[in-house]
């Protein structure tokens, strides 16, 4: 794909400042293989945003995952998740044949199953590494109009090389360790010396290309959608997670970055004190940053993260804004997050640092959920970035106005029904006190049969200038299609729909007229 083509596209997009927009995870689409990815799935779920008038489609972090399956808990700040390449498309690439589907095991169209998954995929994305080294082995030495599958590989792996070789190396050594954490390899390569990683690198040669492969494979799909998303008018909205998982690629290449003691692990984890979540807090278990090294990089690293992500996304929600003000740090053997203390973060030395490398106008959404201060709400007006307002907040805490929508004080801000980590509408409704289904009732003129739908209307009529709902609402399902449940280690990230949903016209036509009644076509 030519990124002139994406560029283009991107200049030519007249979006309006009243927008909506659904959240969906790619892992969430249509898919004969498992799970969603970015195959036809995802191009048919762009063109329903099209036609129903919706600019914005928001994902999750797209990072590789690790134990948990948690988007959130990513192994690198800078690669792609693999398990979301579309077989399909590799196929008609000429990466894949039929006979490497042989024996693929029959999958629940509404929920991942990652054990299988991941096993069916990585024999998939192997055999078309295989498949990749013959056409290499016998591509023609001219040059052609056009460059080749190698060519374009290789021009990947230059341009990228600044993450890319730590990570094809890090995610080598994990399956030489047997997927061990890098705390429990050896200890030249625990701390990272130069001449173990290089004998390594010699040594785990195939397999570091292999995962260079793969990674190159993500790219080139992931942009082919974006430039399809693009020349529809449909924005994307990344996620960046505020903290690295201990096991990350990042942790591990790059510990100055980090918190950590002499033999690489944490001092200090990250959590929450006690809030809606959660009566103990939430105990994330992250290293925490050492602010102090940042400073004198001139938060480099944080730079080129965000350069990554905007090569990938249009727009970019920053999970635990209130981190950068200050952080909960619990000490690391503690057993709940209730014996942390606040700590100063950065504050707006880095968006100053971003500022100038990225301009003004930083395409930041602020995650600002939860107990927020005042230094938190002025860091957030200082640089104008949009914070968040969820509707469940609202009615459920009838005393919190700030979540009300006949309440919000500025258009500068993004309405959501609910979110990734909330129950879906239908569900928390059911879950409601009589007095607060009332309310609801009564503000919306209805009965609270299609309350979910009702809560996209109050999202859509907001000054909100984003109005963004989880695909959850717009199909009425229940809690058994939550996507996650802060707190809770199993079960999560495994919901799926399937294209009969999106197809029923009554629901494409709701959703049309009622983005036109509230001026967000």
């Amino acid at each position: 794909m030519d990124q002139k083509e994406l560029e283009l596209a991107l200049d030519a997009r007249h979006l309006n400042d009243r927008m909506s927009g659904i959240i969906v995870h790619p892992t969430s689409f249509p898919s004969p293989h498992g799970i969603g990815d970015l195959g036809q799935g995802a191009r048919d779920f762009i063109d329903f945003l099209k036609d129903t008038g919706q600019h914005l489609w928001q994902v999750l972090p797209l990072g590789p995952t690790g134990f948990g399956d948690s988007p959130y808990q990513s192994l690198s700040a800078f690669a792609g998740q693999t398990y979301i390449i579309s077989p399909e498309d590799l196929k008609r690439e000429g990466l894949l044949t039929d006979q490497d589907f042989e024996g693929e095991p029959a999958w629940d169209p509404r929920k991942v199953d990652y054990g299988q998954v991941i096993a069916f995929k990585v024999r998939l994305l192997k055999k078309a590494y295989a498949h990749f080294l013959e056409i290499e082995a016998h591509s023609p030495s001219e040059k052609t109009a056009e460059p080749s599958i190698s060519e374009r590989f290789q021009a990947f792996a230059k341009e990228q090389a600044d993450w890319l070789d730590d990570f094809a190396l890090f995610s080598a050594l994990k399956d030489h360790f047997q997927g061990r954490c890098w705390l429990d390899w050896d200890a030249d390569l625990r701390e990272g010396k130069s001449a173990a990683k290089k004998e390594y690198a010699q040594k785990l040669h195939q397999e570091i290309r292999y995962y260079k492969f793969t990674q190159f494979l993500f790219q080139e799909q992931w942009m082919a959608l974006r430039l399809y998303a693009a020349e529809r008018d449909v924005a994307i909205i990344g996620d960046i997670p505020i903290f690295m998982a201990i096991d990350n690629c990042d942790v591990w290449a790059d510990r100055k970055l980090f918190k950590l003691d002499s033999k690489g692990y944490p001092t200090e984890v990250a959590g929450v004190p006690p809030d809606y979540f959660s009566a103990t807090g939430q105990l994330w278990g992250n290293p925490l940053y050492d602010w102090a090294w940042h400073e004198k990089t001139g938060y480099d690293w944080w730079i080129r993260r965000l350069q990554r992500q905007l090569e990938l996304v249009d727009y970019v929600r920053i999970d635990h804004f209130r981190g950068f003000v200050n952080y909960w740090a619990v000490p690391a053997d503690a057993e709940t997050a209730i014996e942390g203390v606040w700590k100063e973060g950065p504050g707006e030395k880095l968006f100053l640092a971003m500022q100038k490398k990225f301009g003004k106008n930083l395409p930041i959404i602020a995650e600002d959920l939860g107990v927020i201060t005042e230094d938190v709400e002025a860091l957030r007006d200082q640089f104008r970035f949009p914070g968040m307002k969820v509707l469940q907040f609202g009615f459920e805490n009838m005393k919190d106005t700030k979540y009300i929508p006949h309440h919000y004080d500025t258009p500068n801000c993004v309405c959501y029904t609910g979110t990734h980590d909330n129950d879906t509408t239908v569900g928390w409704y059911q879950n409601q006190s009589e007095e607060v289904k009332d309310r609801i009732r009564l503000m919306g003129n209805c009965d609270g049969q299609g309350v979910s739908l009702d809560f996209i209307r109050f999202a859509m009529s907001s000054i909100a200038r984003f109005a963004i709902f989880p695909i959850q609402d717009l199909l009425q399902l229940g809690s058994d299609a939550r996507m996650n449940t802060p707190g809770v280690a199993a079960a999560n990230w495994a919901f799926r729909y399937e294209q009969r949903d999106i197809d029923e016209a009554w629901r494409r036509d709701w959703l049309r007229r009622y983005t036109k009644v509230y001026d967000r076509l």
